[in-house]
């Protein structure tokens, strides 16, 4: 059997299948990763963008760099991963989905009660006075080259997502958790395994009995417990989608 068609029985045997994501599933979408060859890991002051410190000291760094990495969903638009996931959770097949990504781009492929375990964009917030935004009002902003700030009381205005110095929702990861211990199988894509929590959560999976796909084009930590292991994510979701599409999933 190719081990493409191997993952056929693997997903039809599944009673609880969960998915983790990384950013190499964005990659697909235009996107840049973190850790890649020519991710933002690789710039000299890419740490500072996520940095608290920094951002509570100059929070245009922050605005202005992330613009096409979180304000551009105009432009940005989901890629076959996410749109094949999607119609893997409206078959049944795909339970949850949990991600370490920050772009929303499950949900805008239609996705639905993503875990987000690195927090969300979707709201941001007054760091004085707690007043919420909503992520459309502040992309608008951020497109026109500006950076937000309370129109109240004049506060830095900060995403909801979980920043270098800051801890991380404790209530995603709990669900995450416990998600993963309940999968009898996860997918994992996209991701290196090597940031924590998301590097942990196929152990439960593991320890629970659960087998494990990996699709990620570098090696990961945990390659030898794959049940499946592939290196493209296009060439491995390509088949997915077409696999949907003659009803053979």
């Amino acid at each position: 059997m190719d081990v493409l068609e191997e993952i056929i029985p693997l997903l039809k045997e599944a009673d609880y299948l969960t998915v983790l994501t990384g950013a190499g599933v964005s990659t697909l979408s235009g996107l840049r990763d973190f850790r890649g060859k020519n991710g933002l890991y690789q710039e000299v002051d890419a740490d500072r963008i996520f940095d608290l410190s920094c951002f509570l000291s100059d929070p245009g760094f922050y605005y202005r760099h992330t613009h096409e990495l979180i304000y551009s969903a105009d432009i940005v638009k989901p890629s076959i991963v996410h749109s094949t996931l999607a119609a893997l959770q409206r078959k049944g097949y795909v339970k949850r989905v949990i991600t370490q990504n920050i772009d929303m781009l499950h949900q805008a492929a239609g996705t639905h009660d993503v875990i987000e375990i690195h927090g969300t964009p979707a709201v941001h917030r007054c760091l004085d006075c707690d007043q919420e935004f909503p992520f459309d009002g502040i992309a608008e902003i951020v497109q026109a080259g500006e950076v937000p700030d309370c129109p109240d009381c004049g506060g830095i205005v900060k995403p909801d997502i979980t920043f270098f110095g800051e801890s991380l929702p404790e209530a995603a990861i709990a669900e995450a958790i416990e998600e993963s211990r309940r999968s009898d199988c996860m997918l994992i894509l996209g991701s290196t395994l090597l940031v924590q929590p998301a590097a942990t959560l196929p152990l439960y999976a593991l320890q629970h009995g659960g087998k494990i796909i990996i699709v990620n084009k570098g090696k990961t930590p945990l390659d030898r417990y794959a049940s499946l292991r592939y290196d493209d994510l296009e060439e491995f979701f390509t088949f997915l989608s077409e696999a949907l599409a003659s009803d053979l999933l």
